[in-house]
C-alpha cells in the first residue's frame, strides 16, 4: 500500500485517542495529502463529510478474538472496530470544514497524530446511511457513556 498523506490530530498517545469519531474533540485536525496525490482533491470540498482510510501504525498485538473497548466480553475481530487487525486498516467518517490547497481541515478525527493516510472517499448519505441497520452485539450493551480507555 502507498501512503497518500498524513493525518495530524491532537492525540499523541493511545490513551488520549477517542475510540470513535462521536467521542472526538471538536478541535480541528489536518489531513495533509502529499503533493503528488493532491490533484485528486478536486471537488472534495463540495462534501460535508468524508471517509478517511488509514493505517493503524501503532496498533498492538493481533488477536482474532478479544475484548473490545466497549465491554470485556471477547468478540471476533471482524465483529468489532478494534485497531489491532491483520491488515491494520482504519476507517472513520469526519466532517470536512474546508480545504486549504492540499490540506483538509476536519472535525471528528479519532486517530493518533501522524497517522498514515491511505485513501479518502466522499460520504454519500443517499448510499451510506442505511435505515434499519442492525447494531449487532452492541445493541445488547447497557453502556450509555464514554467507553473505557484504550489498552
Amino acid at each position: 500500500m502507498i501512503t497518500i498523506g498524513m493525518i495530524h490530530t491532537p492525540y499523541k498517545t493511545k490513551e488520549e485517542c477517542p475510540i470513535q469519531p462521536a467521542f472526538a474533540s471538536q478541535e480541528p485536525s489536518r489531513v495533509e495529502v502529499f503533493r503528488g496525490f493532491s490533484a485528486g482533491l478536486q471537488d472534495v470540498e463540495t462534501f460535508s463529510h468524508i471517509y478517511l482510510l488509514y493505517q493503524f501504525h501503532r496498533a498492538g498485538e493481533i488477536q482474532f478474538v478479544r475484548p473490545t473497548f466497549l465491554d470485556d466480553t471477547p468478540h471476533g475481530i471482524y465483529a468489532s472496530r478494534h485497531p489491532s487487525r491483520r491488515n491494520s486498516i482504519g476507517l472513520s467518517v469526519v466532517r470536512l470544514l474546508r480545504r486549504e490547497k492540499n490540506v483538509l481541515i476536519v472535525v471528528g478525527a479519532d486517530m493518533l497524530d501522524q497517522t498514515p493516510l491511505l485513501d479518502i472517499k466522499p460520504y454519500l448519505p443517499q448510499y451510506d446511511a442505511i435505515a434499519n441497520a442492525s447494531a449487532g452485539w452492541t445493541a445488547q450493551l447497557q453502556w450509555r457513556g464514554k467507553p473505557r480507555g484504550r489498552e
